[in-house]
């Protein structure tokens, strides 16, 4: 806090002299009115205060008045007064002591401690914040402005080597710590204080005015990331699905997903989707895997499928979970199908149970799942099924997946309907007659 005269050190002293002899007395007889000329005096010696000293005179001032309040009895207005609408004397006291404290709280400072505070507040907003190219630039710019103030009031000579936001956070640190030992008072250093507040103030209008990914619009954002670079010339409308396709043909799976996170559509995210799944295997990044996980973990069916064309065994512990969702069938049907794509060994009994399962549109899924998985401990159940199920669409499902698994025994289970009266079975026995005699002719 300033005091405004060049003898700094000598005026505090004298000030909180002065101000001692004026202190006003407590009154022994404590009224509404004795209390209110008190609480005068002291508001004159706040408005007068010139030091932290007077300040905390005036303090222990306030102190003495709210002590003196709470042990007075200053009655009832409504019974003395006899007036419903009368203000009780205690209460506007008490909020009067309560005004005159919060002013003393305004007349403080500023400290060191507040500049180091600001500090570190934008070291938070540099670190929390996502800036552009533009932004870093911006934001560098401004610590070598801040760090050439804050050099011209104290020791200290510290300035950003690179744009790394790490860096500059670190220059911050430094800036900070310097201006902790510094050691300032509050009276004697004023000036130098009052410098580095507006200094820090600065620095914080300036990170405010710094570009972030926020501010910028969503094709502005995917612009500076490259994502319309494909484009030789726009083909389709929006442009963002002709960059989309192009994408897709390159194999660029990262910007797939970068549009996927982007754009806040349906139609984008479908498209989105669709390519992953079209990309199958070659989309399979570690980072594609775990978006479309979590996706799955919402029980998702885009998802589920796309991990089924990536083969990704990391689904298989999720997915195995979702086998027994009766009440869910389409849940089921793209679950079974994405294990038996993956090679879920560990899915095979759990997908053989589902062969005695009621819904008779989600059985023929798991015969084929079965089928996919090629494990041969499925050959039983699904030579049981083909044998004894009342869907003609399961038994043929069956027959397609033992011959999908195409050990001797899966063949055989399945050539003995070479006579089935359903067609589809018939074929497949016929398929799996000729494999069996194809294997068994010498080469």
């Amino acid at each position: 806090m300033s005091n405004g005269e060049d003898d700094a050190d000598d005026a505090p002293e004298e000030a909180s002299t002065e101000q001692d002899a004026a202190a006003p007395e407590l009154p022994e007889d404590v009224t509404e009115e004795s209390l209110t000329e008190y609480l005068d005096e002291i508001e004159t010696l706040l408005a007068d205060a010139e030091t932290e000293a007077d300040l905390d005179d005036v303090e222990a001032l306030l102190d003495d008045a709210e002590s003196s309040l709470t042990d007075a009895d200053l009655g009832d207005a409504e019974t003395e007064d006899e007036d419903e609408d009368a203000a009780d004397p205690q209460e506007a006291l008490e909020s009067r002591i309560d005004d005159l404290r919060a002013d003393l709280e305004d007349a403080r400072g500023p400290y060191a401690g507040d500049v180091v505070a600001s500090i570190e507040t934008s070291i938070e907003t540099i670190e929390d914040t996502e800036w552009t190219d533009a932004g870093t630039v911006d934001v560098e710019a401004a610590i070598e402005s801040f760090a050439a103030d804050v050099a011209d009031e104290i020791d200290v000579d510290v300035e950003p080597e690179t744009d790394d936001v790490e860096a500059l956070v670190l220059t911050l640190e430094s800036i900070a710590e310097a201006v902790a030992d510094a050691d300032l008072d509050a009276d004697a250093d004023a000036d130098t204080i009052d410098a580095l507040v507006e200094s820090v103030e600065t620095l914080s209008d300036d990170l405010e005015a710094a570009e972030e990914w926020d501010d910028l619009k969503t094709n502005e954002q995917l612009q500076a990331q490259g994502f319309y670079d494909v484009l030789g010339h726009y083909k389709d409308y929006p442009v963002e699905w002709s960059a989309l396709k192009v994408h897709e043909q390159e194999g660029n799976v990262e910007m797939i997903l970068l549009a996927l996170d982007a754009f806040q559509s349906e139609f984008m995210e479908r498209h989105c989707l669709e390519a992953l799944e079209r990309m199958g295997k070659r989309a399979a990044t570690d980072d594609a895997v775990d978006r479309m996980l979590q996706r799955a973990g919402k029980r998702e069916k885009p998802a589920i499928r796309i991990l089924g064309k990536m083969a990704a065994e990391a689904a298989t512990e999720t997915l195995v979970e979702y086998v027994d969702e009766d009440s869910d069938p389409q849940l089921q049907k793209v679950t079974f199908k994405a294990l038996g794509e993956i090679g879920a060994t560990e899915a095979v009994q759990p997908l053989a149970n589902k062969l005695e399962m009621e819904n008779d549109q989600v059985r023929p899924y798991a015969a084929r799942a079965l089928g996919l998985l090629g494990d041969a401990r499925a050959i039983e159940p699904l030579a049981e099924t083909l044998e004894s199920d009342d869907s003609d669409d399961v038994r043929a499902a069956a027959a397609w997946a033992l011959r999908q698994i195409g050990t001797t025994d899966a063949l055989e289970a399945v050539a003995e309907y070479t006579d089935e009266r359903v067609f589809i079975v018939q074929t497949e026995a016929e398929k799996a007659e000729t494999a069996l005699e194809t294997a068994a002719t010498p080469t």
